[in-house]
């Protein structure tokens, strides 16, 4: 960071004395001559930019040779203004036009909206989604506003339940590429490896980052590795975060109304609150700027388990009992102890979440036509979930500690960090773009209300169980030039980036993994036999009345131990050149090409080419063709743990072990390397001024070559040496199970997405309209296997693997959302189509497909004033909930709505209201 830091200045001090420059004022208003704050003005050809604040106005510092500003507002119009002798330009934006939005992304030339880049770009006005809908996080916002984003919270997927995955196209959560303010944001440090979508994958936790915090969000739906570097193969989110000035206050508070709530919990469940600030301060008069969020909210749990219907009590919880001590009495016993069945449910829900974070954005000139700028921010999550209720007649419980058993809380201590610095300027025409960005996501864990059934009545009731981190450091130099009299446009741009990181497990206290009744066979010199308790032979000498072993390891989450830790580091440089060229007025085309090198597999060339074909002023044709790639994460080159995993209700521990160790070479499981992309896209952009309507259609084809997976679990066994040593080996890691990262698998991936927006009047109002629906599949290949692992294919990939990557969530999805202000009145209405989905199984007895539903959002606002305004309304209005799960799903009662296969989530109708005051 120290030499980031010394190069910004040099910079900074090379710069302040090369360009010549001026400074322009104005204002920018609406077509009724309201102010305007928070619009964009920038340079064309350039990042160089600012913002308007509470009247309207702004003042930006541009050099001399600068010849065009843009000027833009969510909403509105984009309008150019050519730069004369005046040093004031004012600008009219019209809300009677085309939402067609500059972007970011898409495009290294600065200045493309949304329907003239060469590839798909959304762009979502977060403070005006925000402001209307009932949802709270970035995830919840991204899935009901765009069609190709999916995510969902899970439930009893132990770290899981606390990070929410999600994808971008149906593909992995690894395999977008997050960005803040067009730099790289870091990965969390939780690998998925439970059963949900995305097992095996190391996502961005985005609910880290305050909505508050947020202007707008662009979602690029393309391959772009060759421009952005790994994790691009679905595409890219880049936030941007607010720079505006002034003060708002935000306090919400809301919960689920449904009927599916269990009596026995009331009427209501999963209540929320959230309180949230952004202050925004002027710096100079020449457009600096800074911005600062606060947020803090807390979330209750949800369940939506009614009663549990398996068996509870065997002969032998009952001490007076004469019959077999297998005998299943649990009616019985219920009656006795005057229990009920539903005494014994799980949590079948949302986990309980408390969180706070904070937020800054600095964009400061300090020269003629350069400033520095600098965002970053903390985070902490503190998590509750937890796992399946241990039950009296189970060896996992000890009666002596919990007499009716016990269900085990998952407790998270989740932190996130990030700083950016950077600085841009332009000199001679050349925009220069140095930054440094570092990100850190931690978890830990902490189980209570649990045991170690190996150490019986002398079990502590809680553990420590260890944690890991993810820290990544991330330096880039980015220039480039407009050079508007070649041809009829010609963009180059050519940077480098070098990143670090570390990724590292430390371990639990000793309580949380160890099996203190396993234990090894010695024979002595004397030619005695002993055995030997040392926490890691293949021998059981801890046993319940029943003679079955008792597990060691903290119950629902076994802590990580010594041999676990890890602290891997590993380095990457790359170089990436673009060029972008509008050849005559109708005809642009694009190539990029980038080179990486990864310190532990080697390197990699991509390449990209665009274009894009005006057919009229309104009509446009454009396509792409890539190459991409992802380098397997640090996480998945080095992470290994032991884990309870219930198949079908049945509890095991499954061991996932390092691509390296020693099962991995027995199995024949190869060593990681990259995933390997070839992206297609084409489809059509076009407007009807004169309705106001704008439409863009895209397909798109993804094949992945080499996809990383977590297997399915292998067993030992006593028919080969090898089994027999694999048995060995899972004995001393306290699991019966093992599981690998492997580049097991192709795929490929196809779809349309269809946005069509119009914005309106509708009497004295204005109406704006939406419709963006996405049509995607995802198939299996090839399963690549060794000569090791023939015989195995059912086992490398498994049958619920391939649900999970294939149909676990929707792959047709559609929202209509109409949002009409009149006045002081607002309502916000919308109607989001999830298609159909098929359980993740591994059995083709318990198949079972979950029809499409369509989820109602309506809300209403009031604005009793310019300052303070009100929100009510309600998520899912009309109370829909998924198909039931058949009853060979439901686990004994346990889950009712299937757990693995995620919509919308199974927690029905949400009510809120939300009050606003700025100044």
């Amino acid at each position: 960071m120290s030499h980031a830091l010394l190069l910004i200045c040099g910079m900074l001090l090379a710069t302040t004395s090369l360009s010549a420059q001026r400074t322009l004022t104005g204002s920018v208003t609406d077509d009724t001559g309201a102010p305007l704050p928070g619009a964009y003005v920038t340079i064309k050809g350039s990042t160089l930019g600012t913002t308007t604040d509470t009247e309207g106005t702004y003042t930006l510092a541009v050099p001399e040779a600068a010849n065009t500003l843009v000027f833009s507002f969510l909403g509105f119009g984009t309008v150019e203004v050519a730069i004369g002798d005046s040093d004031r330009i004012d600008a009219v934006l019209s809300a009677g036009t085309v939402l067609d939005e500059v972007v970011l992304i898409g495009s290294r030339s600065a200045g493309r909206t949304k329907l003239t880049t060469p590839v798909p770009v959304d762009v979502v006005n977060v403070t005006e989604v925000a402001s209307a809908s009932a949802q709270t996080n970035v995830n919840q916002l991204l899935n009901y506003v765009a069609p190709s984003f999916s995510s969902n919270t899970q439930t009893i997927s132990d770290g899981t339940d606390h990070i929410d995955p999600a994808s971008l196209r149906g593909l992995g959560p690894d395999q977008v590429l997050v960005l803040i303010n067009g730099k790289r944001r870091h990965n969390t440090s939780l690998v998925n490896v439970n059963g949900t979508f995305g097992r095996g994958n190391v996502g961005t936790d985005l609910n880290s980052i305050p909505v508050a915090a947020i202007e707008r969000i662009e979602i690029l739906r393309d391959g772009a590795s060759a421009q952005y570097g790994s994790d691009a193969i679905a595409g890219v989110i880049n936030i941007i975060l607010k720079e505006k000035t002034g003060l708002s206050l935000n306090a919400e508070t809301g919960a689920y109304l449904s009927s599916e709530i269990p009596d026995y919990q009331g009427t209501t469940d999963g209540e929320f609150n959230q309180i949230s600030a952004n202050y925004g301060i002027q710096l100079n008069d020449a457009g600096g700027a800074l911005n600062f969020t606060g947020v803090f909210d807390n979330r209750e749990y949800t369940n939506r388990m009614r009663e549990f219907t398996g068996s509870i009590f065997s002969g032998y919880n009952n001490p007076d009992y004469t019959g077999a001590p297998s005998d299943d009495i649990t009616e019985q016993e219920l009656s006795r102890r005057g229990l009920q069945r539903s005494d014994f449910n799980m949590r079948v829900g949302q986990s309980a979440l408390r969180n706070g974070g904070v937020m800054y954005n600095l964009k400061l000139p300090v020269a003629a036509a350069t400033e520095v700028y600098s965002f970053g921010g903390l985070n902490y999550r503190r998590g509750n979930a937890t796992g399946f209720y241990r039950l009296p007649n189970q060896s996992r419980t000890v009666t002596d500690i919990y007499p009716n058993g016990f269900l085990p809380a998952i407790n998270s201590n989740i932190g996130d960090a990030s700083l950016a610095l950077g600085m841009v300027s332009v000199y001679n025409k050349w925009e220069v773009d140095f930054s440094n960005v570092y990100g850190r996501n931690g978890f830990n864990y902490l189980i209570d209300n649990t045991l170690n059934a190996s150490l019986g009545a002398a079990s502590p009731t809680s553990f420590d169980a260890g944690g890991f981190s993810f820290a990544q450091n991330t330096a880039n130099l980015d220039v480039r030039r407009y050079f508007d009299d070649a041809l009829h446009g010609l963009n180059i741009a050519f940077g480098a980036e070098y990143r670090l990181e570390n990724y590292r497990i430390a371990a639990g206290e000793e309580g949380s993994y160890r099996d203190y009744g396993a234990a090894s066979q010695v024979v002595t010199t004397g030619g005695d036999t002993l055995i030997i308790r040392d926490g890691q032979g293949p021998i059981s000498t801890v046993f319940d009345p029943l003679g079955r072993s008792r597990p060691g390891g903290a119950q629902v989450f076994p802590g990580f131990r010594p041999d676990n830790e890890v602290n891997a580091y590993r380095s990457s440089v790359g170089v990436y050149g673009d060029v972008e060229a509008d050849v005559t007025e109708d005809l642009l085309l694009g190539a990029a090409v980038r080179f990486e090198n990864y310190s532990d597999f080697g390197s990699t060339v991509n390449g990209k080419l665009t274009t894009r074909l005006k057919l009229s002023d309104d009509w446009t044709l454009r396509g792409g063709a890539s190459t991409g790639f992802r380098a397997p994460s640090l996480h998945q080159l080095n992470f290994n743990s032991t884990s309870t995993l219930f198949v079908d209700g049945v509890p095991f521990e499954v061991g996932v072990f390092s691509n390296d160790s020693r099962p991995a070479q027995l199995l024949g499981i190869p060593r990681l390397k990259q995933e390997k992309s070839i992206n297609y896209s084409g489809g059509f952009t076009g407007r009807i001024p004169a309705a106001n309507l704008s439409i863009t259609i895209d397909g798109y084809l993804i094949d992945i070559n080499d996809r990383v997976v977590l297997t399915g679990q292998f067993q030992g066994g006593d028919a080969t040496p090898q089994l027999r040593e694999i048995s060995r080996l899972l004995q001393q890691a306290n699991a019966n199970r093992a599981a690998f990262f492997a580049n097991a698998i192709d795929s490929r991936t196809r779809g349309i997405d269809v946005v069509v927006t119009h914005n309106g009047r509708l009497g004295a109002g204005s109406l704006q309209t939406s419709l963006a629906a996405t049509f995607a599949k995802t198939t299996l290949e090839e399963v690549n296997t060794s000569s090791v692992l023939e015989g195995f294919e059912d086992t490398y990939f498994d049958r619920t693997s391939q649900i999970f990557l294939e149909s676990a969530v929707p792959r047709t999805k559609a929202n209509l959302t109409f949002n009409y202000v009149l006045e002081r009145f607002d309502v916000f209405f919308r109607n989001v189509f999830f298609g159909p989905v098929d359980e993740a199984t591994n059995s083709l007895d318990n198949d079972q497909v979950f029809s499409g539903k369509v989820v109602t959002d309506l809300s209403f606002g009031y604005a009793f004033s310019d300052r303070l305004k009100l929100t009510v309304g309600s998520n899912n209005l009309l109370d829909v909930y998924p198909d039931l799960n058949s009853p060979e799903n439901q686990s004994d009662g346990r889950f009712l709505y299937s757990r693995r296969s995620q919509q919308f989530g199974a927690n029905g109708r949400y009510l809120f209201a939300r009050l606003r005051f700025s100044l």
